[in-house]
């Protein structure tokens, strides 16, 4: 071989090998996905509304991605322990958590040391909405609504059920106390059923959570004295808001929700169709039982919307932690 075949071989060469090493990421990029099983993290246990959405989506989900979504509940710890297991996943689309929104938002502050950065390690995809939330009392307390209970709570042991240490209701008790010069002791549970059950029993006098997990016990010794949002509970349209009884906190006002995350640098395309399916399935008829059920009016909505209301929303729940000063370590 002459020279000139050598040196048009080495060219030849080098633009393949130049080819080749751009086709290389782009072909990682447009790699199909999903190519295997999809896993949502629950960060509580099986029974409550974060479990119940997840379980409802990820049933919906699986036939429009055409893989089986699998949910592996992780409590413990205030979340903490579901959400590291996400964090510290690989951001490819296939590893997804679901917890409550002050898990999320607030752990932030009523934690001083996290095994992740909130802000850094995770990014929303969608936001679940819970509705309002139901203040249920021990029907044997002589309460028709939160002033009598507060009244009766200042002369009597009282401890409120809380679903995970720096949830609502745990806010709620201390912002309470705070206020109403109260000693309500915060006792928490790994999730709802138990909270509720202790409730009935009187092992707990108040508890504050999801309509469907309240009236599992509402014939067993629970009674609604309010609801916390803005609006009345479509299922207790006679049971009237803290905010109508007179409470002006920010905090009784607010809307909390149960946010789908992924770890941080997950493929735009990828939280883009997990937000549109998340708003396909809200669409559906197993989806508008589950809200029926748990007396949930409002859907979730897409990436670019949830992301401004997460911009408009998480300051506010933070300043709420900070105000407080919680500190759950």
């Amino acid at each position: 071989m002459n020279n000139s075949s050598v040196r048009r071989s080495v060219l030849l060469m080098s633009g393949l090998t130049l080819t080749l090493a751009m086709v290389g990421p782009v072909a990682a990029q447009t790699a199909k996905w999903p190519s295997k099983p999809v896993k949502i993290v629950v960060a509580f246990p099986p029974g409550g509304l974060t479990d119940a959405y997840a379980r409802n989506f990820g049933d919906y989900l699986s036939t429009k991605l055409g893989v089986p979504v699998v949910i592996e509940n992780k409590p413990g710890a205030g979340a903490i322990i579901g959400i590291d297991a996400v964090a510290k996943a690989p951001a490819d689309g296939y590893t997804l958590s679901m917890s409550t929104s002050g898990t999320y938002w607030q752990n932030r502050i009523l934690y001083t040391k996290l095994p992740y950065s909130l802000d850094k390690d995770l990014t929303p995809v969608t936001v679940f909405p819970s509705g309002p939330l139901v203040v249920g009392i021990h029907d044997k307390i002589p309460a028709k609504n939160m002033a009598e209970f507060v009244a009766w709570a200042k002369k009597n042991p009282t401890s409120m059920g809380t679903y995970a240490p720096g949830s609502y209701p745990h806010m709620v008790a201390d912002q309470t106390n705070r206020q109403q010069g109260t000693q309500i002791q915060s006792v928490h549970y790994k999730g709802e059923a138990a909270m509720w059950l202790d409730v009935a029993s009187g092992q707990s006098q108040i508890a504050v959570g999801s309509f469907q997990a309240f009236n599992a016990m509402a014939a067993r010794g629970v009674r609604a004295i309010g609801v916390t949002g803005s609006y009345r509970s479509p299922k207790l349209p006679d049971v009237p808001t803290l905010s109508e009884q007179g409470n002006t906190e920010k905090l009784v006002t607010l809307e909390g929700g149960l946010p789908l995350v992924a770890p941080a640098g997950t493929p735009e395309h990828i939280l883009k169709r997990l937000a549109d399916e998340a708003v396909a399935w809200s669409n559906t008829d197993k989806a508008a039982k589950l809200r029926e059920t748990f007396a949930i009016p409002n859907k979730p909505k897409n990436l670019a919307e949830t992301r401004k209301d997460w911009e408009s929303e998480v300051p506010v729940w933070i300043k709420l932690a900070v105000d407080l000063g919680i500190k759950l370590d």
